[in-house]
C-alpha cells in the first residue's frame, strides 16, 4: 500500500500529482538487452483515485513509450519535456471521464524501453568485470534517477510496494531491492522472480545483472559477488549479521526480512560502502524517509547518527565520540569551506531545491551537520540513554512514512515536552537554515584524536637514529579510522617530514601492502 498520510510543500524535483492520485503498487516486467544497453517491457501501476481528478502525472526521462493503457483500454498521454533536462519529461495519462471518481483503482499499462544513456544505468562489457567473462548491469535510482528505468512518482514522498519479473541471458543471475520468488528458464534465457512488500520510495528500486554467486553470512544475510572475489567478500562482511543485530537494539526490528550485499566490480564510481550505515538506512531512509530532497538530512544525518552509535556499540563510546569529531572536522569543514563557501545556499540544512539538480546540491552537509545537530540535541536532552529511546519512538512513529523537517521537530517537541524550555534554546534558525556552520559545536571527547597526535609526535621527534626503534603495536592498535586519521596529520604538517621518517613509517606499518584505499589515498 502507498503511504502518503502527509501532505507538505510539493516536491520540486518531481511533477507526480501525488495530492490527487497515489501509485499503490508497481508490476514491472523488463528484458535486460545488454547489446542494446536497453531495459525493453512494461510497467504496471495500480493507482487510487483520491480526488476525482482527470489526469495522473509521472515522471519520465529519456524512455520510449509504445503504449499506455487503462485498465486494458488505450487511453491518451502526452509527455512534456521540462525546461531543465536533469528533471526529465512529465507524462500526463488521460483518465476516461467515466473513471474519474474519488476512490477509484485504476490499472495504467505502460510499455516501454529504456535509453541507452538511461541515467539510472551502468552498463559494463566483460572486459570491465573482474573475471572479465560476462557483461554487468547495475543501478543508481538516487535521487531522482528512478523516472529512467520506468514512469513513476519520482518523488520520496511516494512509498510503493513492487515486483517483478526479468529475464536475463542464461548463465546470468538477476538481482532486486525485493525477496527473491525464485527463477525458471531454458538453455538462451533465465527469468527471475521479485517481490518487495514493503512500500519503497522510488530512488530503492535496484537492478543488478551478471555473472553472480551468492555466500551465506547468516539465516538472513548474504553477499553475493563476481566468483573470484565472492569468498573474499564473504570474509570482509562476514560481521554483517553482528552488525544488523546491534543495530535493531538501537533501532528496533529489522522489518525488511533479508540483508543481501552485492560486491560490485572495481569500476564501481562511487566511494567505500561503510557497512553499518546503509545497514543504518533500513530504518532512517528507508523506512522513515523525507519527503523531499531539501530534507535530506532526516535521511542521512539520521543514518550518519545511527550509523556512529552502532559503532560505539561495538568497539567503544570513544570511538563513536572520534567518528563524530572526524566527521565534523574532516568532513563537514572541507565542505563548508572548499567544496562550497560559507554564503554557499547548499552549506544550509533545509535547502531550496527549485529548479535545482539534487545531485549537484550533493555533499556530506546533510550527513554531518544533521548528524552534528542529533548529537548536540542528544547532549542538551539527557544523554545517549534517553535520547535512544526517543529514536526507537520516532521511527516506530514515523515507520512507511515520509516527513518533512517541519513534521520531525513536532514530534521532536511532543516527545520532550517536559523540556521545552530547553528546546525553545536551540537556535533552530540557525540549524535549518543558516548558511556555513552549524550554530553550536557539539562537545566530542577527543581521547582519540589525541592518540593520533601522540603518535604523529612521537615520529616528529624521533632522530636518525631512533626510528628504528619505533613499534608497530601503537599503530596496530589503533582502529582504521584513527590510522587514517595519523596518517592525513602526518601528509598535511606544516613542516615537511624527513624521508628517511617516512620511509620508516611505510616499512614499518606496511602501508603499501594495506588493502584499506583509503589508507592508500594518504
Amino acid at each position: 500500500m502507498c503511504q502518503t498520510q502527509y501532505r507538505f510543500k510539493k516536491d520540486p524535483c518531481s511533477c507526480a500529482n501525488n495530492n490527487e492520485v497515489d501509485v499503490e503498487h508497481i508490476s514491472i516486467k523488463w528484458e535486460v538487452c545488454f547489446q542494446l544497453r536497453m531495459l525493453i517491457g512494461s510497467a504496471t501501476l495500480r493507482c487510487k483515485m483520491l480526488t476525482q481528478t482527470d489526469k495522473i502525472q509521472l515522471d519520465v526521462r529519456d524512455l520510449a513509450i509504445r503504449s499506455v493503457s487503462i485498465n486494458g483500454k488505450d487511453c491518451d498521454y502526452r509527455i512534456a519535456p521540462s525546461v531543465y533536462t536533469f528533471f526529465g519529461s512529465k507524462m500526463k495519462i488521460y483518465i476516461p471521464n467515466e473513471l474519474q471518481k474519488e476512490g477509484l483503482t485504476l490499472n495504467v499499462t505502460i510499455n516501454y524501453s529504456t535509453s541507452p544513456d538511461a541515467t539510472a544505468l551502468q552498463w559494463m562489457k566483460k572486459d570491465q568485470t573482474v573475471d572479465k567473462k560476462a557483461p554487468y548491469l547495475f543501478s543508481q535510482c538516487q535521487a531522482i534517477h528512478a523516472r529512467s528505468i520506468v514512469p513513476c512518482m519520482d518523488t520520496p514522498s511516494v512509498k510503493t510496494t513492487y515486483e517483478a519479473e526479468v529475464t536475463v541471458p542464461a548463465g546470468l543471475t538477476c538481482l532486486m531491492s525485493a525477496i527473491s520468488e525464485g527463477s525458471k528458464g531454458d538453455e538462451e534465457k533465465t527469468t527471475f522472480f521479485y517481490k518487495q512488500p514493503v512500500a519503497i520510495p522510488s530512488y530503492l528500486i535496484a537492478i543488478v545483472a551478471g555473472l553472480l554467486e551468492k555466500r551465506d553470512i547468516s539465516p538472513r544475510c548474504a553477499v553475493w559477488a563476481e566468483p573470484s572475489v565472492v569468498d573474499k567478500a564473504h570474509w570482509e562482511f562476514s560481521e554483517t549479521e553482528d552488525i544488523l543485530a546491534t543495530a535493531e537494539e538501537i533501532a528496533g526490528e529489522y522489518i525488511w526480512g533479508r540483508y543481501d550485499m552485492v560486491c560490485l566490480p572495481n569500476s564501481f564510481p562511487f566511494g567505500g560502502m561503510e557497512n553499518p550505515c546503509l545497514i543504518a538506512h533500513s530504518w532512517s531512509g528507508n523506512l522513515v524517509t523525507n519527503s523531499s530532497w531539501e530534507s535530506f538530512w532526516l535521511n542521512e544525518g539520521f543514518t550518519t547518527f545511527i550509523e556512529r552509535k552502532i559503532c560505539g556499540r561495538l568497539v567503544s563510546e570513544s570511538y563513536r565520540q572520534f567518528m563524530s569529531f572526524n566527521g565534523w572536522t574532516n568532513s563537514l569543514i572541507p565542505a563548508v569551506y572548499e567544496q562550497f563557501a560559507p554564503t554557499h545556499q547548499f552549506t544550509k540544512l533545509i535547502q531550496d531545491h527549485t529548479n535545482v539538480d539534487p545531485d549537484v546540491a550533493f555533499s556530506c552537509v546533510p550527513y554531518e551537520k544533521g548528524s552534528a545537530l542529533l548529537f548536540y540535541l542528544e547532549q542538551l536532552l539527557g544523554g545517549p540513554e534517553i535520547f535512544e529511546e526517543y529514536l526507537r519512538n520516532y521511527i516506530k512513529t514515523f515507520a512507511h512514512k515520509a516527513i518533512d523537517s517541519n513534521t520531525w521537530k513536532k514530534h521532536l517537541y511532543e516527545y520532550f515536552h517536559d523540556k521545552k524550555e530547553i528546546l525553545d534554546g536551540v537556535n533552530w534558525q540557525g540549524w535549518f537554515y543558516a548558511v556555513g556552520m552549524p550554530p553550536n559545536k557539539p562537545v566530542y571527547d577527543e581521547t582519540m584524536v589525541k592518540d593520533c597526535e601522540n603518535l604523529l609526535q612521537k615520529w616528529l621527534e624521533a632522530g636518525e637514529n631512533e626510528v628504528d626503534k619505533m613499534t608497530v603495536d601503537e599503530y596496530k592498535n589503533m582502529q582504521p579510522l584513527q590510522q587514517i586519521e595519523f596518517l592525513s596529520q602526518l601528509r598535511q604538517h606544516e613542516t615537511p617530514i624527513e624521508h628517511y621518517k617516512l620511509d620508516a613509517i611505510n616499512k614499518l606499518y606496511q602501508l603499501n601492502e594495506s588493502e584499506n584505499c583509503e589508507i592508500l589515498l594518504q
